[in-house]
């Protein structure tokens, strides 16, 4: 009897590391901290915390967008228009009747006086007008300035345009987050080419004043700076707190891109119809680069939104609704142990959690769905990974920042009444 012959399969040699992706990816990836050190990206911290949530049945108070949709007549209004056949491309600039309806509503809510031809321009959400406007005006060897922390496409479009990111920080104050004069001029320099202003603002639901404004309005003037300004919750502000337009303070037209968007106005972010308007000559550069990221989009979109934004009362309800939301949560945060800085304008509270014990923010979050099935995102998210030349006389934002969370109470009102009850559980 033969021998048994045993066939073995040869040794699979391992595969080669995958080449790192030329481009600008990569930059992208490391100015919003997602760049691992093998070169490979990691997911965002909103994603993580997003799945976080499904998996544990936590309640998702991470996610800024509403859990309600806004005022029926506008969907209506987006009905009509498949209906009646809007559903091929609109102009790439965006539909003439929307583009007049930005126009009367910075008119009527600013006193600004556009030309909605050539001043105004239709964007697919403010993300777009933001990358388009940056990749259009900034590229190398420019710096461009933003609040710290920033939203991070901020960050993102900076790299992606070749530039120089220069931070100055908000700090928290029973007042809110301030910005430090001395600072704000401080970062301004001769190769400043842009100033982006965010307010009211993500995360820390500041407003900035007209003083405070002011000082980066003067800023921008002493080197010939363009100021952008992203302005998407312009109509969501509490108390007291007046939204102030950078366009409208004295010689600043001129020299300002102004960004918004109906998404957080109208509680319909999926649908992504933003604007921006500015000088002419400074539409018409952001046009050139819009015109090749998404050419145009949002059809039936467009004259349902240019109908809403002839409607004041639906803003004024919803932030009269998010005011008494805020409240409700601040209390229950403030109950459950956290330290409480109480937003003026957003979506979005921060809270400290270092009264609790917890220094580190990150952790706080991963640990929450279990110690009390909530879902925030921690600030240190919002940060710069790494100090820039600006931070190394002292300590970073993101460092300063380490043990604060963010929480969102754009979410009905018994979603977050069950959550409050749940973070009674920290005490």
């Amino acid at each position: 009897m033969g021998s048994a012959h045993v066939c073995e399969h040869p040794r699979r040699a391992p595969r080669p590391p995958h080449p790192q992706a030329p481009g600008r990816g990569r930059a992208a990836a490391a100015a919003t901290g997602l760049l691992r050190p093998d070169g490979s990206v990691a997911s965002t911290i909103f994603a993580e915390m997003t799945n976080l949530a499904l998996r544990t049945g936590a309640i998702n108070l991470g996610q800024g967008f509403p859990d309600v949709d806004g005022p029926h007549a506008i969907k209506e209004a987006a009905i009509r228009a498949i209906e009646n056949g809007h559903n091929q491309y609109p102009p790439g600039t965006g539909i003439p009747v929307l583009r007049e309806a930005v126009a009367d509503h910075q008119r009527r809510h600013y006193g600004l006086d556009l030309d909605p031809d050539t001043e105004v321009l239709v964007t697919t959400g403010a993300t777009e007008a933001l990358a388009a406007t940056i990749l259009a005006l900034a590229g190398p060897g420019d710096e461009v300035v933003t609040l710290e922390p920033f939203y991070d496409s901020h960050a993102a479009c900076i790299a992606l345009a070749g530039a120089t990111h220069v931070r100055v920080p908000l700090h928290p104050t029973p007042d809110g987050f301030r910005l430090d004069p001395v600072q704000v001029r401080a970062a301004v320099g001769p190769r400043t080419r842009l100033i982006l202003v965010n307010t009211p603002h993500n995360p820390t639901g500041t407003v900035l004043t007209r003083a405070e404004l002011e000082v980066v309005a003067d800023a921008a003037r002493s080197v010939d700076a363009v100021v952008v300004t992203d302005e998407v919750y312009e109509h969501l502000v509490y108390d007291d707190a007046v939204h102030v337009p950078v366009a409208t303070l004295p010689g600043m037209a001129e020299r300002t891109i102004t960004i918004s968007s109906a998404g957080k106005t109208f509680s319909f972010t999926g649908w992504k119809i933003g604007w921006l308007h500015g000088p002419a000559h400074l539409v018409e550069a952001v046009r050139t680069v819009k015109q090749f990221l998404t050419y145009t989009s949002g059809s039936p979109f467009q004259p349902a939104i240019a109908q809403a934004l002839a409607d004041d009362e639906a803003p004024r309800a919803l932030a009269a609704s998010l005011a008494a939301r805020r409240d409700l949560l601040c209390e229950g945060l403030v109950a459950a142990g956290f330290e409480v800085v109480v937003p003026r304008g957003t979506y979005f509270v921060v809270a400290d959690g270092a009264p609790l014990g917890f220094e580190d923010g990150t952790e706080l979050c991963r640990r929450l769905p279990a110690l009390a099935g909530v879902v925030g995102v921690p600030v240190s998210a919002f940060c710069a990974a790494s100090p820039g030349d600006e931070d190394l006389s002292g300590p970073t934002t993101a460092q300063a920042l380490a043990s604060r969370v963010r929480f969102t109470f754009v979410k009905r009102e018994d979603v977050l009444r069950e959550a409050v009850t749940r973070l009674a559980a920290l005490r």
